[in-house]
């Protein structure tokens, strides 16, 4: 399975797993004890996606530079068994912290299951529609063409959202699904765009040497919102409180030793998770997910991933819009930046 695949299908399967961590909730057997020997802080940070990826960077340099444990935590860097357990350990407080997706904390918060963002991973929407060709194709230029994508609401929402910018509707083009990833798709030609983002299917396109265009959806009406998020369990937040945010400002520190060290981070990465995926993949994904928080030169600070009721808001909408949720929900229920010293 590929890293590109993973972070755009994440959303599907979470939709499929919010319920069954809603009826997990009541009778859940961990306590979300997350006291420690030695005066250390034990935290379950539960992963989007069973492999490993690029993206997981940032904590794994924090742990093997030390900052978890200057900080007085031992953060336990857990991989999911399936695609759909990230939400239900997180909910079922089988796991206190999780990265997961903007979409699934909507999701699974419409469900009941008490999870909440603490921080954002990125500033904007970096998906869109991608071609190798020289110029990025345009929503009015789409009627009649093959459109790789991934059998997920929220990929299905955004082309619907571009092509619905220019009068046109998704019954306008042809939408070839992936199994795994799209990418194989457009390089032998048998579409004419895919869906992806900059740091999944962009990196795995330029992994295999081709050059490619993007047409970004929220230049076209989707909400600027980042894809990828931080998120807690709603009671272990209230109930420790000083982890959490000790939690968020080791990560931030080892974000920032990532990108001032973007080679050494990748070496810890490969030498954590070897099999993952390749050195060409990883080294481009990580240049591309560290251009997410800005230039390089400039520090990533905890005001930099605070998350906005405007942006949760216009997440909601949408989601109520094209039938990700039945209802909206208060924003309120949704992030809080305590975490990162609101």
């Amino acid at each position: 399975m590929s890293t590109a695949a993973r972070h755009i299908r994440r959303v599907v399967a979470a939709a499929c797993g919010v319920a069954l961590a809603v009826t997990l909730t009541a009778c859940a057997g961990g306590s979300g004890e997350a006291s420690g020997d030695g005066g250390t802080t034990d935290i379950r940070f539960i992963q989007e996606w069973p492999v490993a990826d690029g993206f997981w960077i940032p904590w794994l340099v924090a742990k093997d530079q030390g900052f978890y444990e200057e900080a007085g935590l031992n953060v336990d860097i857990m991989t999911p068994p399936n695609t759909s357990a990230t939400m239900q350990y997180l909910g079922t407080q089988q796991a206190d912290l999780a990265f997961t997706t903007s979409v699934d904390i909507v999701t699974a918060r419409s469900q009941g299951v008490p999870v909440v963002g603490i921080g954002t991973y990125g500033t904007n929407n970096n998906w869109g529609l991608m071609t190798t060709s020289g110029e990025p194709i345009k929503p009015d230029e789409l009627s009649g063409k093959l459109i790789g994508t991934y059998n997920d609401a929220w990929s299905n929402a955004q082309l619907s959202i571009m092509l619905g910018s220019v009068g046109k509707t998704i019954n306008d083009v042809t939408l070839v699904t992936a199994d795994s990833s799209t990418v194989p798709l457009l390089v032998d030609g048998k579409v004419d765009a895919i869906t992806g983002i900059t740091n999944a299917e962009g990196s795995e396109l330029q992994s295999l040497g081709k050059d490619y265009s993007i047409s970004y959806s929220k230049d076209y009406g989707a909400p600027d919102a980042p894809v990828l998020m931080l998120a807690g369990n709603s009671q272990w937040l209230d109930e420790h409180p000083d982890a959490a945010s000790a939690f968020m400002t080791a990560t931030i520190r080892g974000l920032n030793w990532a990108r001032q060290n973007p080679d050494k981070a990748v070496d810890i990465f490969m030498a954590a998770y070897p099999d993952a995926q390749s050195l060409d993949f990883t080294t481009l994904q990580w240049e591309a997910t560290s251009a997410l928080f800005g230039d390089a030169g400039v520090e990533v600070t905890a005001d930099d991933l605070k998350q906005s009721p405007e942006t949760w808001q216009s997440l909601v909408d949408v989601a109520v819009t094209y039938g990700l949720i039945d209802q909206s929900i208060p924003v309120s229920d949704l992030y809080t930046n305590s975490a990162l010293g609101e």
